[in-house]
């Protein structure tokens, strides 16, 4: 009789797969550690990922099973006594797969741009964005997108002053930056939602591990991906709050994000605090380790955001709230921590983050080495939260003002309120039936210092070091 062949990229029907990470963090289970086997379903699994069609039919497959069976154990004893082909049968039965994967490829409405390019970072913060092309939520929209894995954060800026991409990943102060002509020519920028919230951390090589304390870091060569960068901001913020000062205690350089580890590896860097899967792929190359995660900063601090120019958004606004529902679609499929393994396996591949998959997934579950000897459980490490409120500008723009990014007075509120798309993420969000928060202006909290919107510059003369005068 012929081996049942399981050829689901996520090996749904393989009784015998996985459920948990190895004790050091490299595999996705202990077994793995020896398996050259494994490692060869691996490479298959990743080749048959970059056909998006067969991948939308993977998902829809795992999902399915896993609603049936929630308990790995379930899903083993029923693979096991059935074998693979009768379980797909029997699930085919039930659910209506056919009709479930065809949803997946639907067209709705009359957009004026189908074909579209939108530039991205190849890091775990886009996850929505990137996830929304192999899944099809594009293409239930009626969009044709082409992802465009872009080298860094100036170019991402530059090829949207240009016109050269439609939409893009942006870090949440650009948009702000750019509209304001901070860095560059001003041009009307908008935030239609916040990418991810958390999903960054502060690494250092291996070599400094015994220099945990910030008061240690003077003479620090400290890198971020860009000026105009949550990760500056919270970088300076943390410093600061350790008695550091951010422009004469240590060198804070740009980097772009696929460079990172390799300046880390290198010796050109001491640190970064930067976005994942480059702080948990120095962990997994053994040359770094986490210091700390920027949730340990800020809990639910934006990072990046998806947005557009406010000429794409008035010339283009069936496209627009296309783009919109794709992508809030994705987003809270990715806020569900059920799912965070599937989007791991789905951003992985050479198209999209090209990194091993265990790397995205430690990421993406929280369940994860921290290159100090743990394997540490932080849920929250990264999450999907896309609402763009407003008081989340206002802090940046707090920030701005701080560090001497701009001068003078600031339009907190009206910049804030002509750049992120506030209203239409509430209205697109119920729309999908999704869950729409209240208000526009939240106070937060970082590390234990509360911010109050409506009380920015009171906020930013409270601090000792700062470049204001």
């Amino acid at each position: 009789m012929p081996k049942e062949i399981d050829s689901t990229i996520f090996h749904t029907y393989d009784a015998e797969r996985a459920g948990n990470t190895c004790s050091c963090g490299k595999h996705a289970s202990q077994t793995a550690h020896d398996d050259e086997q494994q490692r060869k379903v691996d490479a298959q699994a990743q080749a048959r990922s970059q056909d998006a069609e067969q991948l939308s039919n993977d998902v829809v497959e795992e999902s399915v099973m896993r609603a049936l069976f929630p308990q790995a154990a379930q899903r083993r004893d029923f693979l096991r006594a059935v074998g693979v082909n009768t379980a797909r049968a029997a699930i085919a039965g039930m659910f209506p797969l056919g009709a479930l994967q065809a949803m997946a490829q639907e067209k709705n409405g009359a957009i004026e741009k189908k074909d579209l390019k939108i530039g991205f970072i190849a890091i775990t913060c886009a996850a929505p964005l990137i996830m929304a092309d192999p899944l099809g939520f594009y293409k239930k929209q009626g969009l044709n997108v082409s992802l465009n894995k872009t080298a860094g954060w100036a170019l991402i800026r530059d090829k949207m002053i240009n016109k050269e991409h439609d939409a893009s990943h942006f870090l949440s102060p650009m948009p702000l930056a750019m509209s304001m002509g901070v860095g560059s020519n001003p041009v009307q920028m908008r935030i239609a939602t916040i990418q991810n919230i958390n999903g960054q951390a502060i690494t250092l090589h291996v070599k400094h591990k015994d220099k945990r304390d910030p008061k240690q870091w003077k003479g620090f060569k400290l890198a971020v991906p860009f000026e105009y960068s949550m990760h500056n901001f919270l970088l300076r913020y943390y410093l600061a709050e350790n008695g550091i000062d951010p422009d004469r205690d240590v060198q804070i350089r740009v980097t772009p994000p696929p460079e990172m580890v390799a300046n880390l590896r290198a010796g050109n860097i001491d640190g970064f605090l930067g976005p994942d899967p480059f702080n948990q792929r120095a962990v997994y190359d053994e040359i770094g380790f986490i210091h700390i995660l920027s949730k340990e900063i800020w809990d639910g601090h934006p990072c990046c955001a998806f947005g557009m120019s406010e000429d794409f958004v008035k010339q283009n606004p069936n496209t627009f709230a296309a783009l919109f529902r794709a992508v809030l679609t994705a987003a809270a499929m990715a806020r569900d921590p059920a799912n965070r393994s599937l989007v791991a396996k789905v951003i992985s591949p050479a198209a999209y983050l090209n990194q091993p998959e265990t790397v995205v997934e430690q990421v993406l579950t929280g369940r994860f080495a921290d290159g100090l000897g743990n394997v540490k459980n932080v849920p929250g490490r990264a999450d999907f939260d896309p609402v763009p409120w407003d008081s989340m500008a206002v802090w940046i723009l707090s920030q701005m003002k701080r560090w001497g990014y701009v001068q003078g007075d600031v339009d907190y509120k009206g910049i804030a309120e002509r750049v992120l798309l506030l209203t239409d993420a509430k209205k697109y969000m119920k729309e999908l039936g999704q869950p729409v928060p209240d208000g526009a202006y939240r106070k937060y909290k970082i590390m234990g210092k509360e911010f109050d919107p409506a009380k920015a510059d009171a906020y930013v003369n409270s601090f000792a070091i700062k470049r204001t005068t």
